[in-house]
């Protein structure tokens, strides 16, 4: 499998920071989402390239494992497919669940096996929760299955009202409902659906770790969003009607006269449903952003040169 530097990706250093790394990814996915590329198939990949690199890099132990195996990190996966407890698959059946061998072991890591095997199981069992020496004796007695645990990206608007994916297991569909208040980080748990277990052990379970996607309008902050509202001129010195977007449609908003840009303006209750409490919605705090006219023609100049001159007396 071909590696991925995921700090080059997202652009940052190795060292950086949680801060610059979801600041970075915030950059790269306002640039490549979707909606900003309707059609744009190149876009699409570099969308879910970015994605992959922020689903590692954000979560401290992925990040952790990803630094220590470096190349080996896809390796890693690989091993974890062909090991004692097989894989889930989202969208096909017909898996086979075998224990990996030595040799294919070797195969997989290349110089890292070999004499050094039980070294590494060790590594494996540091890093990972369980060794290669422990996946080969998994038959001796009864052992739960390893909990699985994958990315499930949602829109902000799927979000807001809930939603559904349908996924397959060995040629069974699984809906999975999302409920409306999700957060980035959550976690939805299936009970039994992870890795079979070994030697009659009990399955693992499935938990699907939600992201939201960045939104060209909104930045969500808990269950509050924010958002810039533009303003002419004319309506930030004179008072006015404006119309803010929120997750339900346009509202309108009374601007008061000489409104400054930079003035926040909450309009309770139009953010996001609280999890669990769907009666219970955040505030959206709308910042003005004042637009300064442009390509003004000679009387309009004249005009505001006048308004300059009063302004000094």
């Amino acid at each position: 499998m071909e590696y991925r530097d995921y700090y080059k990706i997202l652009g940052v250093d190795k060292g950086a920071s949680e801060k610059d790394i979801k600041q970075a990814y915030r950059k790269l996915a306002r640039k490549y989402h979707p909606d900003v590329n309707p059609n744009n198939r190149a876009a699409q990949e570099k969308f879910k390239e970015i994605n992959e690199a922020y689903e590692v890099l954000s979560d401290s132990d992925k990040r952790r494992k990803y630094d220590t195996l470096g190349a080996h990190w896809q390796q890693y996966e690989q091993y974890q497919r062909a090991g004692g407890q097989g894989p889930f698959q989202w969208g096909g059946g017909g898996t086979q669940y075998r224990t990996v061998t030595p040799e294919e072991f070797e195969s997989l890591f290349g110089g890292l096996g070999g004499e050094n095997l039980s070294g590494f199981s060790d590594f494996f069992r540091t890093f990972f929760g369980g060794g290669f020496g422990e996946a080969t004796r998994a038959h001796a007695r009864p052992r739960r299955g390893q909990d699985i645990e994958q990315p499930l990206e949602i829109t902000l608007d799927e979000g807001y009202r809930g939603t559904t994916r349908i996924v397959q297991k060995e040629g069974r569909r699984l809906e999975i409902r999302i409920p409306a208040g999700v957060k980035t980080g959550s976690k939805i748990r299936y009970a039994g659906e992870g890795y079979p277990g070994a030697a009659g052990g009990a399955a693992g379970d499935l938990y699907l770790r939600v992201q939201i996607a960045p939104h060209p309008t909104f930045e969500r902050e808990g269950d509050d969003l924010r958002c810039e509202l533009p303003v002419n001129l004319y309506t930030a010195m004179l008072g006015g009607e404006v119309h803010v977007p929120t997750l339900k449609g346009q509202l309108a908003l009374k601007i008061p006269p000489e409104t400054q840009s930079g003035k926040t303006f909450r309009l309770a209750g139009q953010g996001m449903p609280r999890l669990n409490e769907p009666n219970v919605y955040g505030d959206l705090y709308a910042k003005v952003r004042v637009m300064l006219p442009d390509h003004l023609t000679a009387e309009e100049r004249a005009l505001f040169t006048r308004l300059a001159e009063l302004r000094k007396r």
